[in-house]
């Protein structure tokens, strides 16, 4: 099931309402960039954006998840699929930066004013999870439904992770792309950064900052096998794709464009094609003078100043659609292989033109109005906070490649960091295990609550001016992080660093220091936003600072779909290592919880239904057996399979035993193990009694099973918990808690949606 084909497109952005008509405009050069109309910027330097004002957000729903569906809708009809004819088998992956900002600055508007009066149904609208729970919903899909939280990057990875999702047999088709609104929170962060531009932006050109834009895109992803089988109309093929961290700086890219160039190598790399191929590039091209001169050095370090590739900068008519930029940018080039026709960079004179020579020579930027071309082969390239970095490649069907083929590597935990309730280092948290130790509980709210210290940060060699800039998230992911390393016994250097990455998982990302940025606008305006503040904001910030403390430059994706991320990260990683660059992956699963997290969560209910909250986070090192053996590492046990399922229910519900029933058979089947082999079962009610109820009925087959829920002690730290419950499991089969004798443990994740994911491990040593 390597090939992987686009037959259906969705599109909605500045300068139309459809896939044809955006495409249509951009090949004209038309501009959507004007005055904002959406976000209040009377004291701002800047006052322009790229909107999409012919679209109003229905009443009662969330305007990212509205352009979304929007978007959707058009993809699906185009695929001509039935979405609920083969539900289990269909999948949704959905890439966002700010989720539900505009629901975000509804809900404490109305807090500011009166807390009482702010809405349950607001809080529910906010976090990037609601995005994917919400299309799946909309279409009826059960299978595989996540959200990646790479910020400016999130659209490219959605569409490269579908297809590694259906080239993994877990699914036949995903409905995938990105989304992000013009909002507020968005409008004032750049602007306190002072990366806007006060006209439309004209990247590699007259670099001065960026035009933000609003919009969604949509791909219908699908394995060519079943589209064939159904008499599907193919666009295009999507072949390899690379990721990269810049292990840099939180908001600037690396200044030689090192992160940027590895991408697109690896892209090409996991294609199977060489650079002198590539006839497109849809370039990243924010506008932003750090970006555009990375970007530039990178691309003609990969692709020559003379090759026959030609590039262009979509942003400078769409705007940066941020965690859409890269499904709305997809749509462009999968259209420009269907009509032998490339979009320009709009805004350059004739002078420009003279004067790009002297810096690019005669690579092509395609100066304002679309080009005619035979195009087979295009790369497309997007990059984000953090200094995540994001290509991929897509095709004419049937066009030459030799794709990078999965191993069939064996994956190990050689090594654990935790920070948690009961303690931090995987050393404190096994003695407080086996202490029946009380976890550390917060005096004012009565949660379970993690705290990393000086201690923490001198004994992983994180500098205090480091510290200064992390809020509690970032702080406990890069000491999780890090002692997981040490753990392994794993010391960076310039010889591995490229080889290990990161795969994080979140619930809820960052929401304190967004409740506080959105706050700071809404007593001061647009114009006062926080420099300081807005860069904690994006879910990917704890993740990329790991990986800039810790000097990784390997794959850095973040996934946020409620408490089972972590679990989730768990068993992306697995996938990782078998398909990518790499050696090593820490995957990650952290929340934070503060007084604002305790008043959301308050807020909906789940307080008074029974749930304690908490949080942490947990970093097990995955490994490869080639690169564990060749150093001679200790091994916790071994992954062995996972099971994705979704139950379509509204967000904020669980239900659905049967759903949570099949994560478990498929984890099972992937493992290779029976229900009567499983020895221990690690378990993920939190206290709410719907999800205890769906547990229940599913775990029935497993009465013998030792059940072991970390939550009854550490309380629900969300993914935090769902890492540490596996964890926990790699800890018990190795002998370090209690006295198991089993040779295999399920470890069970449930998120607020409706979606289930199960992993089975099994002892090191079995």
């Amino acid at each position: 099931m390597d090939r992987i084909v686009i037959t259906g497109l969705g599109l909605v952005c500045a300068i139309g309402g459809s896939a044809d008509e955006c495409f249509d405009n951009a090949v004209a050069g038309k501009v959507g960039i004007k005055e904002v109309s959406s976000v209040e910027h009377s004291k701002c330097y800047a006052h322009i954006g790229a909107e999409y004002p012919e679209f109003v957000t229905p009443e009662g729903e969330d305007r990212a998840t509205a352009l979304c569906v929007k978007a959707a809708e058009e993809a699906v009809a185009d695929s001509g699929i039935d979405v609920k004819k083969d539900a289990d088998r269909v999948g949704v992956m959905i890439g966002s930066c700010v989720g539900g900002a505009v629901s975000i600055e509804k809900f404490y508007r109305d807090y500011v004013a009166d807390p009482d009066k702010a809405k349950a149904e607001d809080v529910l609208k906010m976090p990037i999870s609601a995005i994917a729970n919400n299309v799946a919903l909309r279409f009826g899909a059960r299978g595989v439904v996540d959200n990646v939280a790479n910020a400016c990057a999130a659209g490219t990875m959605s569409i490269a992770m579908a297809a590694d999702i259906i080239r993994s047999g877990k699914a036949d088709v995903m409905i995938a792309g990105g989304s992000d609104p013009m909002s507020s929170l968005a409008y004032s962060g750049f602007h306190a950064l002072h990366a806007l531009d006060d006209e439309p932006c004209r990247p590699f050109n007259k670099s001065k900052g960026i035009a933000l834009g609003e919009g969604a895109g949509i791909l219908i992803v699908e394995s060519y096998e079943h589209a064939m089988a159904r008499g599907a109309k193919i666009y295009c093929e999507v072949l390899g794709s690379g990721v990269s961290s810049d292990a840099h700086h939180i908001t600037a890219p690396a200044p030689d464009g090192e992160g940027m160039q590895a991408a697109m190598e690896r892209s090409l790399e996991n294609s199977g094609i060489s650079a002198s191929d590539v006839d497109y590039i849809n370039a990243h091209g924010t506008g932003t003078p750090l970006n555009d001169s990375s970007e530039l050095g990178a691309m003609l370090r990969v692709f020559g100043s003379s090759g026959k590739a030609c590039a262009s900068s979509t942003k400078s008519m769409v705007g940066h659609c941020l965690g859409a930029a890269g499904s709305v940018e997809a749509v462009f080039c999968v259209k420009a292989i269907e009509r032998g026709v490339v979009p320009p960079t709009v805004g350059y004179t004739d002078e420009d033109v003279v004067a790009m020579r002297d810096k690019a020579g005669d690579f092509d930027f395609v100066p304002n109005k679309g080009k005619k071309k035979d195009v087979t082969y295009v790369q497309s390239n997007n990059y984000a906070f953090g200094g995540n970095n994001a290509s991929i490649i897509y095709a004419k069907e049937d066009a030459p490649r030799s794709l990078r083929e999965a191993t069939a590597d064996r994956v190990f935990v050689t090594g654990i960091g935790v920070v948690s309730p009961l303690g931090n280092t995987v050393g404190g948290y096994v003695e407080a295990v086996r202490a029946g130790s009380a976890p550390n509980v917060c005096e004012k709210c009565g949660d379970a609550v993690s705290a990393v210290g000086s201690e923490d940060f001198a004994s992983v060699g994180i500098k205090l001016n480091f510290y200064r800039k992390l809020d509690k998230l970032s702080q406990m992911t890069c000491v999780s992080g890090k002692y997981a390393l040490a753990d392994a016994g794993i010391t960076v250097d310039d010889g591995n660093a490229r080889k290990i990455g990161i795969v994080a998982g979140t619930s809820d990302g960052p929401q304190t220091d967004i409740a506080n940025f959105q706050k700071g606008i809404i007593a001061n305006g647009t114009q006062s936003g926080s420099a300081f503040l807005f860069p904690n904001t994006v879910y990917n910030a704890a993740p990329g600072y790991l990986s800039i403390c810790a000097g990784l430059k390997g794959y850095n994706v973040t996934y946020a779909n409620g408490a089972a991320s972590g679990l989730a990260a768990v068993a992306y990683s697995a996938r990782v290592l078998r398909t990518t660059q790499n050696d090593v992956i820490l995957a990650v699963g952290a929340d934070e919880d503060s007084e604002t997290v305790h008043m959301l969560y308050d807020k909906i209910g789940a307080l008074s239904g029974g749930m304690k909250l908490s949080d942490g986070a947990v970093t097990l090192a995955l490994e490869k057996e080639s690169s564990a053996s060749a150093r001679g590492a200790k091994k916790y046990a071994e992954v062995l399979g996972s099971g994705f399922a979704h139950c379509d229910v509204e967000f904020g519900k669980y239900g659905c035993s049967g759903q949570l029933k099949r994560a478990i058979d498929l984890a099972l089947d992937d493992a290779g193990v029976k229900a009567g082999d499983i020895g221990l079962v690690m378990t993920c009610s939190n206290g709410l009694a719907s999800l205890s109820e769906a547990e229940n009925e599913a775990l029935a087959p497993f009465a013998s099973a030792e059940k072991v829920n970390v939550r009854d002690v550490c309380g629900e730290g969300r993914a935090a918990s769902s890492a540490l419950a596996a964890a926990h499991a790699s800890l018990m089969l190795a002998g370090e808690i209690g006295s198991t004798k089993a040779k295999y443990a399920l470890v069970l994740g449930a998120s607020s949606g409706g979606s289930y994911n199960a992993v089975v491990l099994g002892r090191a040593d079995r």
